[in-house]
Parts: structure tokens; sequence; C-alpha cells
């Protein structure tokens, strides 16, 4: 099967820089995108600021792709979404060229001719990935190897605070939002309301607060499953990351000025359309409302289901890698105490297939962009038989810690809770 190429699922950061490796390494690397550009899912939070600078979102193998190519890269600073897609991940993706697919939505991922059942003959069978284009089109590709980076972003969490939607949910989806807003002009003098203690929640708190303070009679509530905001905020002043620290310290100046209204212990059961707007429900029976728009931040899990014919360990709370779950649970660890994970921790059971990035962490939200590259160096070294690379960790964090990302790529505030990812200053 060494004739076949390696593919990879997403042309996100994570994706794009298993290709440069790949190359690297001598193998035929097809990255295949669903949607119509590089770092799509990441475009569609690029109105925010990543807490990570520039040095550390861009990946060794792709930074020297790109200047042999003669393609600067920014080395200061802390860029938006949109300028880490325009200056980063498009010239990369150009560079990489006809490698890239856009436009092609992984359905299954399966071993040619055999379920996962089926145990004769396994390993010597090739990966068919199938894949369906825009019109509907479908087709087979075969490999030696398959690279699962195609993220959380496309499946939120709910408002609900089971983990399900809460009652009532699917019928109010015209008044929610699952994304931090980019324009909130058209709320101007509404209620409204954000669900979530991660950073994404933050980041739309403050930007809604704003709104409040140059429209007054706009009402702000931010209403938390736990029973105290201060792990929402940071190390405030005392925080050894000043970016992360200055989003905690404005939106405690927010809360104390009353442009935001803090309800705690508020745990989503029912959502009831009222009107132009909703009435949430508590578990305790305590309503809020109504609101006119709802802001759900709580997070994001992955999709599996393409996975569903392979021979994959998840952990069962986490929705994670499996070999992964002890090292980056949240109830134990930050970003910063997140150790490297290379090949064997991401090793399944289905040999030649690897679920990386921030997939690879499930509903974990301590997943950095600089822990996704070191994974993509390990595990290309692994299929290139170089085990020494493999299980060397080349990863080097700020003593401080890094934490995920953009106010919410990958979903989860990792230096926060259980559930965003960022407010330090990393990304995805």
């Amino acid at each position: 099967m060494t004739d076949l190429p390696v593919i990879v699922i997403g042309a996100g950061p994570q994706g794009l820089a298993a290709a440069a490796h790949l190359l690297e390494r001598g193998f035929k690397p097809i990255v295949l995108e669903r949607g119509a550009g590089a770092g799509a899912a990441v475009s569609e939070w690029g109105h925010v600021r990543l807490f990570s600078a520039w040095d550390e979102l861009v990946d060794s193998a792709s930074r020297r792709l790109l200047q042999a190519a003669g393609h600067a890269i920014p080395t200061s600073g802390y860029p938006k979404g949109e300028a880490w897609v325009r200056d980063y991940l498009v010239p990369l993706a150009d560079t990489l060229g006809d490698r890239i697919r856009f436009g092609l939505e992984v359905t299954s991922v399966t071993r040619l001719g055999r379920d996962k059942v089926v145990d004769g003959g396994r390993d010597e069978q090739p990966f068919a990935v199938r894949v369906v284009d825009h019109d509907g089109r479908e087709q087979r590709l075969l490999a030696q190897a398959v690279l699962d980076a195609s993220g959380t972003w496309s499946q939120p969490g709910p408002a609900g605070a089971d983990g399900t939607p809460a009652l009532g949910e699917r019928a109010a989806a015209v008044h929610i939002g699952y994304r931090i807003p980019a324009d909130v002009r058209a709320l101007a003098g509404a209620h409204v309301a954000v669900v979530g203690a991660g950073h994404s929640a933050v980041h739309a708190v403050l930007r809604l607060a704003e709104l409040a303070e140059r429209h007054p009679g706009t009402r702000v509530t931010w209403l938390l499953r736990r029973p105290s905001v201060e792990g929402a905020l940071g190390g405030g002043e005392a925080d050894a990351l000043p970016q992360r620290a200055s989003l905690g310290v404005r939106a405690r100046r927010a809360i104390e000025r009353g442009s935001v209204e803090l309800v705690t212990g508020f745990r989503v059961d029912e959502i009831r359309t009222s009107g132009d707007g909703v009435v949430l429900v508590a578990e305790d029976g305590r309503e809020h409302g109504p609101i006119a728009r709802l802001f759900a931040l709580t997070g994001f899990r992955p999709d599996l289901s393409i996975l569903s014919e392979v021979r994959i360990a998840i952990d069962p709370a986490l929705d994670s890698v499996a070999g992964l779950a002890a090292e980056i649970d949240p109830n134990v660890h930050s970003c910063g105490t997140v150790a490297a994970t290379g090949a064997a921790e991401l090793a399944q059971p289905e040999r030649g297939l690897y679920v990386i990035g921030a997939k690879s962490y499930g509903r974990a939200p301590t997943f950095l962009a600089l822990t996704g590259y070191e994974q993509v160096r390990s595990v290309v070294a692994e299929l290139a038989g170089d085990h020494e690379a493999a299980a060397r960790n080349e990863l080097v964090l700020p003593e401080t810690g890094v934490c995920g990302g953009s106010g919410d790529f990958g979903g989860s505030s990792c230096c926060a809770a259980p559930v965003p990812i960022e407010l330090e200053r990393a990304t995805v």
C-alpha cells in the first residue's frame, strides 16, 4: 500500500500541518476539506482575537515549506482568526496546491471490503474513504493511512444543562446562537443572554456589554451553571498572561458597572418560546426572560459517526482518544499542565488510523495549537518508521502555560473550567 496516499481529513491548522510533515517525509498527502477554503472553521470566528502569539500558531514543517516558497509569516502580535487564515493558512494551502481538495465532505472511513467485525486480512486492506461533493456526487478514495483532523466546530454543545438540548430548545432555534456574535448592533435595546462559563462566553458577554453601554435599555444577562463566576474570570490582575488577564478584568468590571447581570447556579432545563423571544427555565424552577436572543456557548464535541466502521478506542467520559484521557482531563489539568501527546497515545486499534487535533481531545477544553502540531509531527514520524523521532517530545510551552485559542475554536475554555478553550494565549 506504500504507493497509496495518506489522506488527511480537514484543512484546518492541524490538517495542513499534517500535509506539510507528510510531504517532508516523502508521502503523498491528500487533504479533504468540505469547506470552500483553508481554515473554513477558523474563518467563522475570524472576528475573534487569539490569545496565542504568532510564534505559537505556526507549525515547524509548515514554516519551512512557506519559507522555501518565499512567503513571509508574521512574527509578533496576537492575530484575529481572519489574520491567521489570511496570513498563514491560505498561503500554506496555496503552497500545498492540488494536494488540497475543497468541497468534499467525508461521509465514512472503512477498510476496503471489511466492516469492523471482520478480522481476516484486515491490516492488509487499504482504507476506503467515501466523500460526497456539493452536488451530491459520491466517490471513494483509497489510502495507506488516514489522519482525521476534522475538529469539533460543527457540533456545538446545547444550552441544556444535562448535555442534551433543553426541552423546547430545538423549537426555539431561531432565537439561539451557538457562536460568538460578530455584529450585535441589531440587538440594541433588547434583552440578550449568554449561557456558558468559558472564554467564548466571556468574549460574547464583553461584546454585548459594550453594546449595552452604548445603547441604554439593552439588557445583558450572563447565566452560569456553576455557583460562582470566579473560575470564569481567570487570574485577574495577578495573571501571568496579560492578554488573558485583560479579558477577565474587563468582564469583572462590566459586572461591577451593572452592564451585565450575573445569574449563577442556573442550569437550563427548558426553553419556552414567548412572543418574539424565549423564557429560560432552570432545573430548580427559576425563570428568566423574555429574552430576544440567547447565546449558548457551552463547548463543542466531536462527530465520530464517520468512524463507525473502523475500530477506535474512545474515552467514555471525554469522547477523546482513549490514550489521551488521563493527560487531558479538565477535572485534573489546565492548559498549562497538559503534557505533549504523540503517536503512542494516539494509536488506535485500527492500525494506520489516527484522530488528531482538537477532535482527539473530544470534549476536553485543554487543547492548544502547539500540542496539536506536536501530535502531527510525532504521528507522521511514526508512519515513516522513525520511531525514535515519534517518541521524542519536542513541545516547549511557556512556563506559565498556554491556553486554547480563539475565543472559541475547538470549543472550550481551557484554563477556566470544563467547557471552552481559551483564555490564555493560545488557540485551538
